[in-house]
């Protein structure tokens, strides 16, 4: 499963909820008939499918309604999941382009491969996203730019920066 948001709140009293996009074309989501969703780090066979009634764009984020879920009360229990669709069901990718999720677990090091850890994370802070990256006690924030990064190697799950490992 690819993650493409969080349930953020309750959105009005008909079951409306208010959507937290990880991405930068949530709209296109509407055309998916069904979303997935369940609470965060579920595996797999815990995503339930639920089919989709409206989606539309609200302030930074989406709002969006499901069947079977009518009221607010029926809404509320679903605040802080996750959404995410199956990755055989997403778009492919255009070059230099990637999903969140793919990025999630790569290595990172540097131009002379030293290790500066795992991408834990990503932080959209609305110029450029940034990668959260972990090792041990500490963490980096990179920007998820081409000055800083200088390639992505999906197949070998690794990325390579310009980053230092004293910055």
């Amino acid at each position: 499963m690819i993650v493409l948001g969080r349930i953020a709140a309750p959105f009005g009293v008909k079951g409306w909820l208010k959507i937290q996009p990880f991405g930068d074309d949530p709209l296109s989501w509407g055309k998916m008939p069904h979303w997935w969703l369940a609470p965060s780090d579920a595996p797999d066979e815990q995503w339930t499918q639920h089919t989709l009634c409206g989606c539309q764009a609200h302030g930074k984020g989406l709002i969006a309604c499901f069947e079977g879920i009518a009221d607010r009360d029926a809404a509320e229990p679903l605040v802080g999941w996750y959404i995410a669709t199956p990755r055989e069901l997403l778009p492919r990718t255009e070059e230099n382009e990637y999903y969140w999720g793919d990025l999630i677990g790569m290595e990172v090091r540097d131009e002379a491969g030293e290790a500066l850890g795992e991408v834990t994370n990503l932080l959209s802070t609305g110029a450029h996203d940034v990668l959260q990256v972990r090792d041990g006690d500490t963490e980096r924030l990179i920007p998820f730019v081409a000055a800083y990064v200088l390639d992505v190697d999906l197949a070998a799950r690794s990325i390579r920066t310009t980053w230092q490992k004293d910055w």
